[in-house]
């Protein structure tokens, strides 16, 4: 098995260490009987053995040592028996058994302090001391195969003896730079002073057992003549007082297998572009990382928000809470002032019923409205006031005209009531604002707003009964403030709060002209309402008296005359015997075109603009008769109402 490989000798074979030898390898002996003439580089022949006694010598093959003598003079004494290894040794010197085999040496190890060039020699302490040779074991001695791959016994110490010049060093270390020896110790001495380079000494192996040395190169068998290697030198003992373990280098010769177990394991970090990838996968790999770990959560959070409609309850934006005050001339001011006096009036008879609106006019309970919003109770029909703090109460009629359609009814064991302030008609201008409030279609409380649209609107309401005694001639205040069926009766306000006008006609689109017509059509922007001024006369007269009086001229007008003006009728008894108009010189035929400077272009128009006055006032008329033009002036007399 061992053909054609170089032998190692086994590592009890290396010398130990003496007293005085340094650190590092020694090299060994020169063979004696070499050629002198050689030179100091190159390998020699180690010197062949002697042959075995009794033998002849032969050229090849294995030879044999001479065997120890019986009583064992001369011989070291012999080592305790050591316990035997519980494996069997390793006959190949395999790793980790063995030594370290040749393919691999271990490689050396420098101090890092500067060292000579390559092939420089260095030079040795004067005072350093060679290295004691390990005597030559006996010729003749063979081992114990047993304990082949045993440390031997320390010898005793012997006088060193000093290598002959020129022994060979390592082959497998020729290239190793030469070591810088510690300080305080010597410097291995150096057989030839060329370009050797010495080993550092071996190094104790832990617990005491020597450390392996690199086998030497052994001559193969075919070599003729070679010389054989000598005995291997033993390591002396140290002296009294020394340790027995050499000092440690750190910086010593590396040795794999003998290395400290203190010392830390070597890391590889890898090249900076294996550094440059690992930092470029971990950074790709964080932000994956976070990416997933984002659209796990945003996913999470999307669908609670789209299932719950948000993360908590919806809060509208909305302005906090605000003075209840408003402007004095605001619609606002003007309603909260007006909508305590205001009213709603049921009524119902045998025939009809109806829902109007009314105000208070006093404490008393007497409360106005229009005509055609009673007219359905007749004479026995039930009237119902409902305020608007929603009390109600029977009412009664005190009087109702329906020239004016005018009517007061009152209401009994009502206290606390608020009166409607009134103002003054004549103040009226056109484009004043004015407020409208009523029950439009039974919805009490309704406030509408506009301007006055028109002064002195002549109008004709009513015209149900077959002999036109129910149509009401009204110089009323035109508004476009919306007013529906319902608004009769109720309050037109200024802008201060105080009833100017009683509501009272619509002109519907329908072609009706008054709510008492029975239509049911809404505001297209023009309402009628009667002036305050001769709804308070009629008032005070229906309160007082139940009946209201009409200023009258005394005459009969044709009412079928299509010119402009109103024309008096052409018989005899169109003008009363002792009238206003009889006295004042008015004949049958006249046409009067003017009252007081205002033209009349009908007969509606006259009786409009006569009613606008009391009786007892003066009028100043303009009229034709013959062609020819003439003005008269008359006191207005009084007719009872129906």
């Amino acid at each position: 098995m061992n053909e054609a490989k170089p032998t190692k000798a086994k590592w009890w074979t290396r010398p130990r260490s003496s007293e005085d030898a340094t650190d590092g390898d020694f090299e060994l002996e020169r063979p004696r009987g070499a050629d002198a003439g050689s030179t100091g580089d190159g390998d020699f022949e180690l010197e062949r053995p002697a042959p075995p006694r009794g033998t002849e010598a032969s050229d090849d093959g294995d030879y044999e040592l001479d065997r120890p003598a019986a009583d064992g003079a001369g011989l070291p004494p012999a080592p305790p028996e050591r316990p035997r290894p519980l494996h069997e040794p390793d006959p190949y010197s395999t790793p980790p058994y063995g030594e370290p085999g040749p393919w691999a040496p271990a490689p050396p190890v420098q101090h890092p302090a500067t060292t000579p060039a390559h092939g420089t020699a260095t030079p040795s302490p004067a005072n350093a001391p060679a290295p004691h040779p390990a005597p030559a074991a006996p010729p003749g001695a063979v081992p114990d195969p047993a304990f082949a791959d045993a440390p031997p016994p320390a010898p005793a110490p012997r006088p060193a003896a000093t290598p002959p010049p020129g022994p060979t060093p390592d082959p497998a270390f020729a290239d190793a730079p030469p070591p810088v020896p510690p300080a305080g110790r010597p410097a291995p001495h150096l057989t030839h002073g060329t370009t050797a380079s010495p080993v550092p000494a071996p190094g104790a192996a832990p617990g005491g057992a020597p450390t392996p040395v690199p086998p030497a190169r052994q001559p193969e068998s075919g070599d003729a003549g070679a010389p054989q290697p000598a005995a291997a030198a033993a390591a002396p003992e140290p002296a009294p007082g020394q340790s027995a373990e050499p000092d440690f280098d750190p910086w010593g010769r590396y040795d794999p297998w003998t290395a400290s177990a203190a010392t830390a394991p070597l890391q590889h970090s890898g090249t900076p572009d294996e550094r440059r990838r690992r930092t470029r996968k971990a950074l790709i790999g964080g932000a994956l990382l976070i990416a997933l770990v984002s659209g796990i959560a945003g996913g999470v959070v999307g669908v609670h928000l789209e299932r719950n409609g948000g993360v908590g309850t919806v809060e509208l934006p909305q302005a906090g809470a605000e003075s209840a005050k408003r402007a004095p001339g605001s619609v606002a001011a003007l309603a909260g002032r007006a909508l305590p006096s205001v009213v709603t009036l049921h009524v119902s008879g045998s025939e009809s019923a109806g829902t109007g609106t009314g105000f208070v006019l006093d404490d008393r309970g007497h409360i106005l409205t229009n005509n055609h919003v009673v007219d359905p109770a007749g004479d026995g029909g039930e009237i119902t006031v409902t305020f608007n703090s929603g009390d109600t109460a029977e009412a009664t009629v005190v009087g109702r005209d329906s020239g004016y359609d005018l009517a007061v009814v009152r209401v009994k064991g009502v206290s606390g009531l608020t009166p409607m302030p009134l103002g003054n008609s004549d103040n009226v201008r056109v484009g004043d604002p004015v407020v409208a409030i009523g029950a439009p279609f039974d919805l009490a409380g309704t406030v509408t707003s506009g301007i006055i649209s028109a002064m002195e609107r002549p109008i004709t309401a009513g015209g149900e009964e077959g002999d036109a005694s129910d149509v009401s001639y009204v110089d009323a205040l035109q508004t476009d403030a919306p007013i529906n069926p319902g608004n009769s009766g109720g309050p037109l306000l200024d802008s201060r709060g105080r009833a100017i006008g009683i509501n009272s006609a619509i002109r519907s689109a329908g072609g009706g002209s008054a709510e008492s017509d029975g239509g049911q059509s809404g505001s297209i922007g023009l309402g009628f309402a009667i002036p305050i001024n001769q709804g308070k006369r009629v008032a005070e007269e229906l309160i007082n008296t139940g009946r209201a009086s009409h200023p009258v001229i005394g005459i009969t007008l044709d009412m079928d005359y299509s010119g402009d003006g109103a024309r008096v009728g052409a018989d005899g008894s169109a003008v009363t015997k002792g009238g206003p108009g009889a006295e004042a010189g008015i004949e049958p035929g006249d046409v009067i075109t003017a009252v007081d400077g205002q033209r009349v272009h009908s007969g509606e128009e006259l009786i409009v603009k006569t009613r606008a006055h009391r009786p007892g006032d003066r009028l100043e008329l303009t009229l034709e008769r013959d062609g020819r033009e003439r003005k008269i002036s008359l006191v207005l007399g009084s007719s009872d109402g129906g």
